[in-house]
Formats: structure tokens, sequence, C-alpha cells
């Protein structure tokens, strides 16, 4: 493995680590947050605020030439060729309301490809790590994606925004269980993409979704042997776009589903 990606990947884990610590702390203790509202079914606390400056610090702290980019603060722009892209809670309204299903995302980017993916999630001490080329764990030990023959053999995550349209999500899911599929959403995308990287769910798609939520998981999704609708890394942090990923055995469906119910991206 490249040194630098080496040393960045343990760095990673360390710091979502301790952010994770500090976010399992604020969710112990939600009737204490302030909450604002950034749009429809967008929430924003000082938990994801404060975790994110956590984050940064760090980074800041161990590889200062390199750009960052989150979901609550101002990019930082530096002089090397990496940039790293953190959702500091991934699933804020389920954090907001006490349910069990947000993690803290840290992905790093190297020339327009995602070279390191960081998902972990705190309620349950699962860390999520990825490097280009090495593979996919889960606390250490490789994860593989589901073998399953087909959407009839399991669930597939779907992803919904304010920035996506109402009806888009209808043909979505109408289009699964055409299929023989089923779906299944848990408002973290970053969460269900590692769910699909742990073969715990057969894909994921989402008309869009911004770098913070998706490149991480999208890294874990291809290192454990599952197929990803690729994007350029820089253009996903400068303006999102859609995800779609999955196993052999649905990728193809789930594209078409995506091409039906969204527009085709070619």
């Amino acid at each position: 493995m490249n040194a630098e990606h080496a040393t960045r990947l343990t760095a990673a884990k360390d710091i979502c680590r301790d952010a994770g610590t500090l976010a399992l702390d604020y969710y112990q203790r939600l009737e204490s947050l302030t909450v604002e509202q950034k749009g429809h079914q967008d929430l924003v606390s000082e938990a994801d605020k404060n975790v994110e400056l956590l984050i940064r610090e760090r980074l800041a702290d161990s590889f200062a030439q390199d750009s960052i980019v989150g979901e609550e603060h101002a990019p930082t722009v530096g002089s090397s060729a990496y940039t790293w892209v953190i959702d500091p809670i991934d699933g804020t309204a389920n954090f907001l309301a006490g349910i069990p299903a947000w993690v803290v995302v840290l992905a790093c980017v190297q020339n327009g490809q995602t070279v390191i993916g960081v998902i972990y999630d705190p309620i349950h001490d699962e860390m999520f790590a990825a490097v280009a080329g090495y593979g996919a764990f889960r606390n250490e030990r490789a994860m593989v994606v589901s073998t399953s023959s087909g959407l009839s053999h399991g669930s597939v995550g779907i992803g919904f925004s304010g920035r996506a349209k109402p009806r888009n999500i209808c043909q979505v899911i109408s289009e699964l269980i055409t299929r023989g599929g089923m779906f299944y959403r848990n408002a973290s995308g970053a969460l269900s993409l590692v769910y699909v990287a742990d073969g715990r769910l057969l894909g994921f798609v989402e008309e869009h979704m911004n770098a913070w939520d998706c490149l991480a998981g999208q890294l874990l999704v291809a290192e454990a042997g599952g197929m990803v609708e690729q994007q350029d890394a820089n253009q996903m942090i400068a303006n999102g776009g859609r995800v779609v990923v999955g196993i052999s055995s649905t990728f193809a469906d789930l594209q078409e589903v995506a091409d039906i119910s969204f527009g085709s991206v070619n």
C-alpha cells in the first residue's frame, strides 16, 4: 500500500473514532441540543457543527497541506493533491429523533479519485474502512457484497432528499416492486451504502447525493466486490450527482430503474 495512503487511512480511522465518541456524547443528551432547519427535512445541530470542527482540526494538524470540504463549514483550500470530504453526522434526522442509524463519514480524494473511505457507526462500534485497491473491512475483517441471485432475494436501499422530485422516488419504488424487489430506507445514505458493501443490502439508488454522503460508501462497495456507477470525485464535490451501486446480479436492473425514474445520465 502507498505509504501516503496508509498514513492517511490510520489517521482517518482514529479521527472518525474520536469524532464518533463526541457525537455519541451529544446523542446521549439530545434534549440539550440547539437545532436549525436548513431546508425541507434537512436539519443541522450544534453536534454536526462541532463534530465537523473536531475532524477539521485533527486533519489540519496532521495534513496541513490538504484541502478540506465538509457539509457544515466553508471549504479549506490546500496545496497538496489530496482533498478530505467530511459528513460529521450522516443521518442527522435519525440522530435528533433518537433513532440509532447515523454515522461519521470521511473520504479522501486524490486527482479525482476517492482513495480512502471511512465510515464509523458509534452506536454499534462498527468501523468500515477501505483504501483503493486493498479491499474493504469492518473492524479489520474483510467485507464481501451479497452473493444473492437477484432483486427477489433481498432489499435495495433507496435515498430521498429535498433535492429530488417526489414522483421520481415513487417511480423507483414501483419499478423495484414490479421487478420482484423490496425497498429499504434508513435515512442515512452512507449507512445504506455500507450495508451494500457488507452484504446486507443488494444495492442502493438515489437521484442526487452530495459528495460527503456517498464518496466513502461508494469506495467501500467497490472494494467489497460490488459495482458502482462511476463519477469523477471532484465533479461530485462540486455538484453532487446520482448514485447507483449494486451486486453483480442487480446492478444492471438498478441502473435501468434509475434511468426510467430519473432520466438517463448519458
